[in-house]
This record gives structure tokens, sequence and C-alpha cells, in this order.
């Protein structure tokens, strides 16, 4: 197959599998020896075994990392700090894309940036949706009522005042409390029940206001 070919195949696709390629009269071990060729030639990034995307200048669109995101592990969604920042609710740049998944944990550094899988138990996979991105695009995230709640439940210590302080939550206005409550007993788990009085409080009188108790 021919370089000029694999664009027209791949379309606009943000990224694609190498069992993609292998339909028809195909010698799969000619596509794995192409494809590698391609990547060390600087005209595929590799983001996964099995998964590449087409390297600048040769795509036609930068993808969004939640879209690659989504691609790298099928069963994550998009949450925690990369949902908070998405939505504006913590002022801080975050550097790695953060999704939960019910697969295994796992950190990958690409050249399309960084990639960071937390692992959940299944039952607390809820309170994501589809997202409209920037184009066409679209990908998993959490809702940023479930993205908090994620941090909270991933991170040790996240339940206290200090990091949920620290934290300097912003636009506070865009959680809705009710579902917050509502999203935190599906865990059944005390330490967010802790952490939702605690941020309901900061919504309720703001970060500066709050004394532990």
């Amino acid at each position: 197959m021919k370089f000029n070919a694999l664009l027209h195949l791949v379309g606009d696709a943000p990224a694609f599998e190498s069992a993609f390629l292998m339909a028809g009269n195909i010698h799969p071990e000619n596509v794995t020896l192409q494809l590698t060729r391609w990547t060390k030639s600087g005209r595929l990034i590799q983001l996964h075994r099995g998964l590449y995307s087409i390297a600048p200048p040769y795509q036609k669109a930068k993808p969004h990392p939640f879209v690659i995101a989504n691609l790298m592990q099928k069963a994550s969604y998009v949450s925690a700090q990369s949902t908070l920042a998405y939505y504006g609710l913590i002022p801080d740049t975050v550097y790695a894309t953060v999704s939960v998944t019910a697969g295994r944990p796992e950190r990958r550094e690409t050249p399309m940036g960084i990639f960071v899988f937390r692992h959940m138990r299944p039952e607390y996979l809820h309170g994501y949706r589809m997202v409209d991105l920037s184009g066409k695009e679209q990908a998993l995230v959490a809702t940023p009522e479930k993205a908090l709640l994620d941090l909270v439940y991933l991170q040790p210590g996240g339940d206290s005042a200090e990091y949920l302080t620290e934290l300097r939550l912003q636009n506070l206005e865009l959680l809705d409390l009710n579902e917050l409550h509502r999203q935190a007993e599906l865990f059944h788990s005390p330490k967010l029940r802790r952490a939702v009085g605690i941020i309901a409080h900061l919504t309720q009188n703001g970060t500066k206001e709050y004394e532990p108790l």
C-alpha cells in the first residue's frame, strides 16, 4: 500500500486500528512492516499497540486529546482534572488527559500528549456523556459533578478540606448540588459524603470563608 492510499482510506479519522487495513487478500505481516516503516519515518504516530494516527503535516486536522483518549481505551471516559479544567472549574492547566476505566491503569506518553488511565470498579462507571468538541469531534466526558467525585475518590485524602480548598474551585455555579449528592450516593462511600458536604459549603459560601471543622 502507498502512503497516499492510506491517507485516502483513513480520511478524517483521528486514529485508526491496524486491523482496519487487514481486510481482503492482505498479508498481515506486510501491513505490520509498512506501518512500522511509516512510524519510524515520522508519517505515523503509534498511540497504542495496533492504534495509529496520521502525523503532521499529513493529518487533515489535529485530533482533540479527549477523542484520542477514548480510542486508546474504549471502555473509558475523560474525567478528574482534565474534565474540571475543560469546564472551567479549576484554574490550572492540565498537561495530561486523565480518563477513568474499568481496565488496567496506564500512563502513556505520545507525541500527541500524555494520557493517564485510572482504574475504577465497573459499577462506578457512570455520570458521563457524549460531548461535542471542536469541529465535528465527540468524546465521552464526565459531567462536572462526576469528574469532581472521581477525583475525590481516586485521590488519597481527597475528602479533606485542605485538598478541596487547594483545588481552587471556581465557577461553582456550574455544579448541580442535587446531582452531586445523587452521584455520590451511588458510590456508597463515606469519603464522598464528607467531600460533598465540604463542596456544598464552598459552593454556598466561597473558598475564602471556609473553615475546616
